[in-house]
């Protein structure tokens, strides 16, 4: 009987990286490690065995304690950018009447646990040095598992349970699932961006879809106090959470808009306030960026949905800045936002009924189609390096974690 729970860790989209698949294996065992580092602490403290996380063959292998519980382990892992899918397996020595013992006694215990009445074996043989191919191994060990559990029968359409044979050079593992993983790529791989962060539904989305592209992510936060609540910026620190969950620590710069927006209202047309702030905020945001080492933005802007996100609108938007802006939702219906909102657990933090900064001197028919050089006019009639260089002053830095 195997003395801990063992995990067979599928890299998915890491394995067609070519060269660079080493350093991309290397970064999602250091990220899955990291995940599972409360679990090592435990077993540590409580002399229990180890928890390992090692590579081999283009997989990686995961052991812990059988005193923390499978579903927890398998949780963490499966959560980790890069991971394709996880499988809760036991493991034998490659020998087949070795393989046959441990399939008998996986089968039984699904017996007993699930009443499971029929089977299918499928094997597959890593080791090609091994004598046997693996349609013959399959069967096999098939017959086997007849012979010791009398009641099970054969059904290769539609079994009760799939046995995977995974036969290796040193070692052999059993298992009947696989736990889709989140995919992508591990943190890490591809820089480092800051995400432009409300309350809302859409920038915790685009800030997850980046950040499962290998991307280290820090988001940035405006408030108007005392336009907004402190329960408005506790309720981002929430969604921001949830991120970090993924993601591990997340950095949280936030700054204070109001003046900004207060010069704005005052000094320039009231259907172009929407176009401006935003450009402030692009431009606050970028500078916090590069102080960060960061070297790209991020939004949830999402083509056509509200007035600042026309297709005019995003092109004087992007004017302001010299950093590249990304917007992972550029394409996606509100549906489909939503939906991938729910998928991730933001969705219900997110449609709590507390304002943000974008809300806040909202015009009552803002310009849909901007032109740059009356923008450009308007902000001739502000101090706009005063403003950013005052907005960047006020910032607070936070570390969030899951």
């Amino acid at each position: 009987m195997n003395e801990q729970n063992i995990f067979i860790v599928r890299t998915g989209e890491v394995a067609l990286k070519g060269m660079n698949k080493p350093y991309f294996e290397k970064m999602l065992q250091n990220r899955i490690s990291q995940n599972l580092r409360e679990f090592k602490k435990q077993a540590e403290e409580n002399g229990w065995s180890p928890v390992s996380v090692r590579r081999n063959e283009g997989l990686i292998f995961v052991r812990a304690p059988k005193e923390i519980p499978e579903e927890k382990v398998l949780r963490q892992v499966s959560r980790v950018f890069g991971v394709s899918s996880v499988s809760p397996s036991v493991e034998s020595k490659s020998d087949l009447d070795a393989i046959g013992e441990c399939a008998v006694s996986f089968m039984m215990k699904q017996i007993e646990e699930r009443g499971i009445k029929t089977f299918k074996v499928e094997a597959k043989r890593a080791d090609k040095s091994f004598p046997v191919k693996s349609p013959d191994i399959a069967r096999i060990i098939g017959g086997k598992v007849l012979k010791g559990c009398k009641v099970l029968k054969v059904d290769v359409h539609n079994p009760d349970v799939k046995l995977f044979v995974d036969l290796r050079r040193d070692e052999t593992f059993l298992y009947d699932r696989k736990v889709s993983g989140m995919g992508g790529l591990p943190l890490g791989t591809n820089g480092r961006g800051l995400s432009l962060f409300s309350g809302g539904i859409d920038s915790p989305v685009a800030t997850w879809m980046m950040a499962k592209r290998g991307m280290v992510v820090e988001v940035m936060h405006f408030h108007s106090y005392p336009y907004t609540s402190q329960r408005a910026q506790e309720k981002v620190e929430r969604l921001v959470r949830i991120i970090a969950s993924y993601s591990g620590t997340v950095k949280m710069h936030i700054v204070n808009l109001l003046p900004v927006q207060e010069q704005i209202v005052m000094h320039c047309p009231e259907d172009e306030t929407t176009i401006l702030v935003r450009r402030f905020m692009m431009r606050i945001a970028e500078q916090i960026a590069k102080k960060n080492g960061c070297q790209m933005l991020i939004t949830g802007e999402d083509l056509g949905q509200v007035a600042s996100q026309t297709a005019d609108s995003l092109v004087v938007t992007d004017q302001s800045v010299s950093l590249p802006v990304m917007r992972p939702l550029i394409g996606m219906d509100k549906m489909e936002i939503i939906d991938r909102a729910k998928e991730i657990g933001t969705y219900e933090t997110s449609i709590e009924p507390y304002e943000d900064c974008c809300t806040v001197f909202l015009p009552k028919h803002p310009v849909t189609r901007p032109k740059l050089s009356k923008i450009l006019e308007s902000e001739s009639k502000l101090d706009v390096d005063k403003l950013i260089q005052d907005a960047v002053l006020s910032e607070e830095v936070k570390e969030i974690r899951y």
